[in-house]
């Protein structure tokens, strides 16, 4: 097995790291940025609160579900290196107009008429964006990397993702808003400049056409995708992953404020937590498994992290909020006798998640050719954010039903049960000496 770290040194791989990791770290930046303002200092309602959440979560994720199919096609036919250079520049228009609205919201000019709107504008856009990139940093990594540093090289980006996270919400949960609109901008233009140190990587297929029609073309995409048994499965156990994660990310902010009156920047806590948590557990199963792709640690990784947000509901339900109409500082929550397990309990999910997700998606692009890895992650891209787009959907009608953000935390426990069945499933098909061929369902 090749060192995953010793990958950090490689133009082959760097370049792509510290772009994808740029990125991840803007997307975040801006929308938590965005996100905590409008809930801490626009809305005074805990359902007003978590539908704007919900609506922001659905709108960055509703063009992976569009433009995924479209996505797929262009990085397998086109060299991927120049799409991330065209991608890359678009990212600075894009944080242009975003940092504006954060501005604007900031200075508290037409706030809902013009600021909320640029900011929603720009957080569309920045997941199209992503979802033009989303296949490219995974199916790239077969083509410029050997077969026993694939599993590496995804943990690594995994790794990296939430650290990026990481960054991007501890600073979204402590800049002034208006530094953060001047920070995303400019992390866009290193983000451009990282960007063209990327190696090229050919088309892997010879295609001309592409098929504009995003509703045809993601139909026949996941179709011919997800005839592979363990990708069909690998697929739909990802996608219920980030389904619980939508949900719960939705829930922090509105959460934090109103379950146990705590500031934003404990909002933003929660989320470092979280991401501290992903990264570890991405790394601790490359190291479990030695490089080898299997699955066979997934479903009690995502049983244990159900038992976890189980945890987390109960220390939650035992919280004792402040009582003088104030919100906790960090300092202050930090010295709540319940937060050491309540961040305990957080960390755990998060850890048992990452060591769930990431063979997951090393299955994506080792069980296929890779000429078909990046319509793979494409096809993967559409139904995980289908399935974000129901669980945000579900948070805003369980809200509207008037169930309390605290119980909404049990729905996501739930749904470990039914991921840790596919995890099982992923596995048993993993070992059949033919697991390869077509199939017709589960």
């Amino acid at each position: 097995m090749a060192s995953a770290g010793a990958l950090l040194n490689k133009r082959r791989f760097l370049p792509l790291f510290v772009t994808q990791l740029l990125g991840a770290f803007n997307d975040n930046l801006y929308k938590n940025a965005m996100v905590l303002f409008v809930v801490y200092s626009v809305y005074n309602d805990e359902t007003a609160e978590t539908w704007f959440s919900a609506i922001a979560t659905a709108v960055f994720i509703l063009p992976f579900f569009l433009l995924s199919a479209l996505a797929g096609q262009l990085a397998d036919t086109r060299d991927k290196a120049s799409i991330i250079r065209i991608v890359k520049f678009c990212e600075i228009i894009i944080m242009l107009v975003g940092g504006s609205g954060l501005y604007l919201a900031w200075a508290g000019m037409a706030v809902h008429t013009i600021a909320i709107p640029m900011m929603m504008l720009a957080l569309f856009a920045m997941g199209i964006h992503s979802t033009f990139f989303g296949p490219i940093k995974y199916a790239i990594l077969p083509q410029h990397l050997k077969d026993d540093e694939v599993l590496g090289g995804t943990g690594l980006v995994e790794a990296g993702t939430y650290i990026a996270i990481l960054l991007g919400t501890i600073l979204a949960g402590w800049l002034p808003v208006e530094v953060a609109g001047i920070a995303v901008v400019i992390t866009a233009m290193i983000g451009y400049m990282t960007g063209q140190q990327v190696p090229a990587a050919p088309a892997m297929i010879d295609r001309s056409k592409l098929d504009y029609n995003f509703v045809r073309a993601s139909i026949a995409l996941i179709k011919a995708t997800m005839k592979v048994r363990r990708v069909f499965l690998a697929i739909i156990a990802i996608s219920f992953f980030w389904t619980i994660g939508a949900v719960l990310f939705i829930q922090f902010p509105p959460l934090a404020k109103n379950v146990l009156t705590a500031s934003k920047e404990v909002a933003s806590l929660f989320l470092v937590v979280f991401s501290i948590g992903v990264a570890t557990g991405s790394v601790a199963i490359n190291a479990l498994l030695k490089g080898t792709v299997s699955a066979r640690y997934s479903p009690i990784s995502v049983i244990v992290m159900g038992l976890f947000v189980v945890a987390f509901f109960f220390v939650c339900q035992q919280w004792v909020p402040d009582t003088g109409g104030s919100l906790f500082t960090v300092g202050e929550f930090i010295r709540h006798p319940m937060a050491v397990p309540l961040l305990l309990s957080l960390l755990g999910i998060a850890v048992a998640g990452g060591m769930f997700v990431v063979p997951l998606y090393a299955f994506l692009t080792t069980t296929v050719q890779k000429s078909e890895a990046a319509r793979t992650i494409a096809a993967n891209n559409i139904v995980n954010s289908g399935a974000m787009v129901v669980g945000s959907l579900i948070a805003i009608g369980l809200s509207l039903a008037g169930v309390d953000v605290i119980y909404q935390l049990l729905l996501s426990a739930a749904m470990c049960l039914f991921a840790a069945w596919l995890g099982h499933l992923l596995h048993v098909a993993s070992l059949e000496p033919h697991a390869e061929h077509e199939f017709d369902g589960v």
